[in-house]
């Protein structure tokens, strides 16, 4: 489905849902909770909370139905939800830690290293790419948040500048500059930390 095809239809299943036919909640969850719950675990680390706060979205989608302008995009207004919620899940988390003795190692299924491409390479170029993999996942997880979501959001995302601004109620030339201070971090921080393997 093209994108605009796909902006039409999110409007049209909107109207429906406005209007009072529930079932098109259903259609706008089977075309964006794969791509939301993606960005949401890049964001959050935890794949529990991503689900949950994607989970959420969806209610706040549903609960504010009327609110949704029709000349928006539906994802911009999606990913906005989404991006208050965790932003307010983060600080919860940063103000009341949760420690478990008993817990067990999260799922691994669904790490990034499991998506990258079947070629076989030798143990050690394995082992360089694992490190160098986890060296951008730890880096751009150390990013502030206000350069972390806006790199999330373009990069992984494939967001354009304006919608990123929507999102982040912020100006495009904004988010430029924060791109541009997110990668001037990030480059600084894996020049460092790639440098000393």
């Amino acid at each position: 489905m093209t994108p605009a095809l796909s902006d039409e239809q999110d409007r049209s299943d909107m109207a429906r849902l406005v209007a009072g036919q529930d079932a098109a909640l259903n259609e706008l969850m089977a075309r964006h909770a794969e791509r939301l719950s993606h960005y949401l675990l890049r964001l959050l680390q935890n794949e529990t909370e991503a689900a949950d706060v994607a989970e959420e979205a969806f209610v706040r989608v549903y609960l504010h139905r009327a609110k949704f302008r029709r000349g928006k995009k539906f994802s911009t207004w999606l990913y906005t939800i989404a991006t208050h919620l965790a932003r307010d899940l983060q600080r919860q988390r940063s103000r009341h830690p949760h420690v478990s003795l008993d817990a067990k190692p999260e799922d691994s299924s669904r790490d990034f290293r499991n998506f990258l491409p079947e070629t076989r390479p030798g143990p050690i170029e394995s082992l360089e790419a694992r490190e160098r993999a986890e060296a951008v996942r730890l880096a751009v997880a150390a990013l502030p948040e206000e350069l972390r979501v806006p790199l999330i959001l373009s990069v992984y995302e494939a967001q354009a500048h304006a919608e990123i601004a929507e999102v982040l109620d912020c100006s495009a030339k904004a988010v430029e500059m924060r791109l541009y201070r997110a990668r001037q971090h990030l480059r600084e921080r894996l020049e460092k930390s790639l440098a000393v393997h």
